[in-house]
């Protein structure tokens, strides 16, 4: 009997150690499912600024330069002057065409006249009821000469005022291409760009957007859950390079009317104030186009892992083992990032524990409840 106890005792501590090495502990984490909220979508795209209105300054009629009225690169307004001919020429063809009307009223008066002086001999027959009506012919004709030589001076007068060149949009004025002295030509055809002018309030932002987001609008409007924007102004969002919030707005006011056959694109136009003056044509930007409202979930971002081919949140199962859950991801709302899919409102997502190395798919943990919260947003001093 002493010998069989002895036995018994070994072969208990010889299994004991065998027990106590059955596996590692669980390693704790922090769980919890992840947010649901109705939120507002947009997406992104690049895209630079183009001016409202756009105008090259063109004399209409030709001449030497006389004067500079603008200084280059200065906002100017509707009707400011900006360039001055040599008016001489101008003023000599106005009083000209003011001698023509003046004589053609003489020779109204002279008609008038001698048709007055015909008409009682014709009633006695000692003139012809021919030569009376040369005689009312000839009015007619000075009444002509009269209409005539008045639009001509209203040609002269015209060149005359065109011979000062102002703006015909308020906006920014480029540096001049033609110096004091220098000779323009005027007119319709060749005529010489003498400077630019764009508009700065309001300014266009246009982007290009793909077949596939085109589609996805199509289908939201069709389903009542977006309106299209040429229908209802789309809202938008723009923010510069050196900006992290969006802070510009605006809306969408145009979409083009066919794709593009080379790079299968659709161009859109946006719409904003530009008060300040900031935002300038030909700046790159990005926007955000309102894409609809959805039902979405949201986690922290820093709780994503990747692998070689796909976006990663470590869930826990009821066997409280890490489980590697695919996901889509969306934008960054309030702080947190926005699930397309891959998780379902009862997921156990691992929010505290993920950069523990020993924290991977298979893994035995000791998950403790936890809540996500979007982050509070810091003061700005």
């Amino acid at each position: 009997m002493p010998c069989v106890a002895l036995m018994t005792a070994v072969l208990a501590g010889a299994v004991a150690p065998v027990n106590a090495q059955e596996g590692p502990p669980a390693f704790p984490v922090t769980v919890a499912p992840p947010l649901s909220k109705h939120i507002k979508t947009w997406d992104e795209y690049p895209g630079r600024f183009e001016a409202f209105q756009r105008v090259e300054l063109r004399p209409r009629v030709s001449g030497y330069v006389d004067q500079v009225n603008f200084k280059e690169g200065s906002d100017v307004k509707f009707g400011d002057l900006l360039f001055t001919l040599d008016k001489r020429p101008f003023e000599i063809a106005v009083e000209a065409a003011k001698a023509d009307v003046a004589r053609a009223h003489a020779q109204v008066e002279f008609a008038k006249a001698d048709l007055q002086r015909a008409a009682p001999l014709v009633e006695s027959k000692a003139l012809s009821e021919q030569v009376y009506e040369q005689r009312k012919s000839s009015l007619g004709v000075a009444e002509a000469q009269v209409m005539s030589a008045a639009a001509q001076l209203k040609s002269a007068e015209l060149n005359l005022e065109w011979a000062e060149v102002r703006a015909p949009i308020s906006g920014r004025i480029s540096d001049k291409k033609i110096d004091v002295g220098n000779l323009v030509i005027g007119g319709q055809v060749n005529a010489t760009l003498m400077a630019t002018i764009v508009s700065t309030d309001p300014i266009h932002f246009v982007f290009d957007t793909s077949e596939a987001d085109y589609l996805r609008y199509e289908r939201l409007n069709q389903s009542g859950k977006r309106d299209s924007s040429p229908n209802s102004p789309t809202p938008v969002r723009l923010k510069l390079a050196d900006e992290k919030d969006w802070s510009h707005q605006g809306t969408m006011d145009f979409i083009d009317n066919a794709f593009n056959e080379h790079s299968g694109t659709l161009r859109g136009r946006a719409i904003l104030p530009n008060k300040d003056g900031l935002l300038t044509p030909g700046v790159f930007a990005r926007l955000a186009l309102y894409a609809g409202d959805i039902d979405a979930f949201l986690i922290p971002d820093d709780t994503i892992v990747s692998d070689q081919a796909h976006k990663i949140v470590y869930t826990v199962n009821a066997d409280d083992v890490v489980v590697a859950t695919p996901v889509e991801l969306g934008p960054i709302y309030e702080g947190l990032r926005v699930i397309k899919s891959g998780l379902k409102a009862d997921d156990r997502v691992v929010i505290e524990g993920v950069a523990n190395p020993a924290i991977r798919p298979g893994s035995k943990v000791a998950p403790t409840p936890g809540a996500i919260k979007p982050p509070e947003k810091t003061a700005q001093k």
